[in-house]
């Protein structure tokens, strides 16, 4: 096995949370939040209520968490429809240096298997953090294909590596898990996003339920390649496989620090639009304008923000890909919520008629400044000859441009209230961030309903 790999899988069962970094191991605890009210609020689409009750019938009984529906069932189904859900509306954390969503993949794996073995709330943490990490350092050195998507494919190590965590797996089981891992992801297809296909949200939920399938087979003896993770992101998803960076800062950075929480319920590149539209739309008297008073909107940006130029929207999932559906219905209704997501805002022929009038395009110099910042310009051209113009150098949530204190929290608030009314989700932020003070998270778990 690849020493860089076999290094971080050593490093990944580390028993002591008090010997790591203390800003990792609080937003992990924000990361496991965040995800229970994406999932919670991903569950109500009707998609997700009938793959649920077809999942259920005659399935396994457990004592897993179904979030946001008060039912359970087993460790698998559980961590499949939890982690497909999470991705359903778009909200949830993610990460651009991993090159995806590695939260979303680890922690519904993560939630069953604790609540299955009886953990420790402190195993919990270090398990979503131990998985978040090494599945983030994976995508951080693999040379991605641009037609895969990266849902699917290195999220079954994370949730692997969180289960093994939760197991007490050596560092050489550990290491063996990897590679069994490495083979369980799916050949996904980015154009899943660009088509507003909804299958693409499987591909999370398949993540959390190999991460459960692969601990099972080494426990029981299976094995994988000798260096699975090269091989499958190095030749068969990727082009090149950096694997010295897997072990770069080891200890000292940690990536879940470099992560961002989702504002906009979009996929993450159309925030760099939305961001500089808001600093367009602030020149505007009274901060907005009418969508019938704009003749035409011009926007420049990188190359995976361009390609999300989808005009013609037929659904609620698919205008969450697309930047000139999220440019109009932002302009006619004046903030970015759920609802101007929702299947109304789709039909609404005003929102139609913008998203037309929209035009966009890649600027190679803004595509080499990628990852690093995302810049996005955007012009308002005005029936009345009028312009506003916006601009966006690194979009907000990033390390590098942070939301506020507490803005991550009034989400939570936001979303958790509807559903488990307000105690509850006061409680839920209480003992969640406490984590580490629940000597057995199953029993916890098991008085309290999601």
């Amino acid at each position: 096995m690849d020493k860089h790999l076999n290094d971080l899988a050593t490093f990944a069962c580390q028993r002591e949370l008090a010997a790591f970094d203390a800003a990792a191991v609080e937003r992990a605890k924000w990361v496991i939040l965040d995800s229970l009210t994406a999932i919670a609020a991903g569950m109500r689409v009707p998609e997700m209520s009938a793959l649920r009750e077809a999942t259920l019938r005659g399935a396994a009984p457990g004592r897993c968490w179904l979030v946001g529906t008060g039912r359970r069932t087993n460790a698998a189904d559980a961590a499949l429809l939890n982690g497909t859900a999470g991705t359903w509306l778009e909200l949830n954390e993610g990460c651009l240096i991993a090159k995806g969503h590695p939260g979303i993949q680890v922690v519904p794996a993560a939630l069953a298997a604790a609540q299955e073995l009886n953990a420790t709330g402190e195993a919990l943490v270090r398990a979503v953090l131990m998985g978040y990490e090494v599945s983030a350092r994976i995508g951080r050195a693999w040379g991605m294909r641009l037609a895969v998507h990266p849902h699917g494919t290195y999220g079954a190590i994370g949730a692997a590596v969180a289960v093994g965590v939760l197991k007490g797996f050596s560092a050489e089981a550990m290491s063996r898990l990897i590679n069994v891992a490495s083979t369980l992801g799916l050949a996904t297809s980015r154009r899943t996003l660009l088509e507003g296909a909804t299958v693409r949200n499987i591909y999370t939920g398949h993540s959390g339920s190999m991460g459960l399938l692969a601990a099972r087979m080494v426990e029981c003896g299976f094995t994988g390649e000798a260096n699975g993770v090269q091989s499958v992101y190095g030749n068969v998803l990727g082009d090149s496989f950096d694997s010295p960076s897997l072990t770069r800062d080891l200890g000292q950075q940690w990536l879940i620090n470099a992560g961002y929480f989702k504002m906009h319920c979009t996929g993450r590149y159309i925030h760099s639009a939305i961001d500089a539209l808001d600093e367009a739309l602030l020149t505007a008297p009274g901060g907005r304008v009418a969508a019938r008073d704009v003749k035409r909107v011009v926007v420049r940006t990188f190359k995976l923000a361009a390609m999300l130029n989808g005009a013609e929207i037929d659904s609620s999932f698919g205008a969450r890909f697309s930047i000139p559906f999220a440019i109009a219905t932002i302009i006619h209704h004046g903030e970015s919520t759920l609802e101007a997501f929702d299947e109304a805002a789709v039909a609404n022929p005003d929102v139609q008629a913008l998203c037309r009038r929209v035009d966009m395009s890649e600027e190679a110099e803004f595509t080499k400044a990628y990852p690093d910042k995302q810049i996005c310009e955007i012009r308002l051209e005005m029936v009345d000859g009028t312009e506003y113009t916006g601009h966006c150098e690194v979009m907000r949530g990033e390390a590098a441009n942070p939301y506020r204190d507490g803005q991550v929290r009034e989400k939570f608030f936001k979303l958790a209230i509807p559903g488990w009314g307000e105690a509850r989700a006061t409680e839920l932020v209480t003992r969640f961030t406490r984590l580490e003070d629940i000597p057995a998270f199953g029993d916890f778990a098991a008085d309290f309903d999601l």
